[in-house]
């Protein structure tokens, strides 16, 4: 017997969640399926939080830091919460939808018990989307993996810091600290 999955479209997604059929859910959509979210833990929530308002007080009016927010990808049906998304300022435009690849710098996941899904999963899935440039922060090596040159089939460039500055490629004068970033 062969099984077919229903896959969800954005609209699909948006309307549960109008309806309140995802209230108590902590989930996002990937690729047309609904996945459920890992809780966040401590350490988590520290470092992630904390590195956002660094990048907010570094960047400036330069660009929106998100923290934990939806970005769409429409053509792949998903609506992933990345940890950070450093995207172009629109304002009132987030106000009827949210950030699409063209409007996103870079994104940043935390990662602690999902780096096979970061680095498998949402590699692909941000470097099909044509993000220019996803970081990693693995919480159990102290480690910032840094994803360039999105391809269809992920990102084609990683290296991996652990000290030291960094540029993101749309601020390549703005230093940034990798201990920071990692919380260290």
């Amino acid at each position: 017997m062969t099984l077919t999955l229903a896959k969800w479209t954005l609209d699909d997604y948006h309307h549960m969640i109008k309806a309140g059929i995802l209230t108590e859910k902590n989930v996002e959509l990937i690729a047309g399926e609904i996945v459920e979210m890992s809780p966040e833990g401590e350490l988590h929530a520290y470092t992630n939080d904390e590195a956002g308002e660094y990048l907010v007080y570094l960047l400036g009016n330069l660009a929106k830091v998100r923290q934990g927010k939806p970005i769409a990808i429409p053509e792949n049906a998903s609506e992933p919460q990345p940890d950070l998304a450093i995207v172009e300022r629109l304002g009132r435009n987030y106000r009827d939808r949210h950030p699409h690849p063209e409007n996103i710098f870079w994104l940043i996941e935390y990662s602690y018990s999902t780096l096979t899904t970061d680095l498998q999963v949402k590699n692909h899935l941000y470097g099909a989307a044509g993000i220019p440039e996803y970081w990693i922060a693995d919480l159990r090596s102290l480690e910032l993996i840094v994803l360039r040159e999105p391809t269809e089939n992920g990102y084609q460039s990683r290296e991996t810091y652990r000290q030291g500055t960094i540029c993101s490629l749309a601020f390549p004068d703005i230093e940034i600290s990798i201990e920071q970033i990692l919380g260290i």
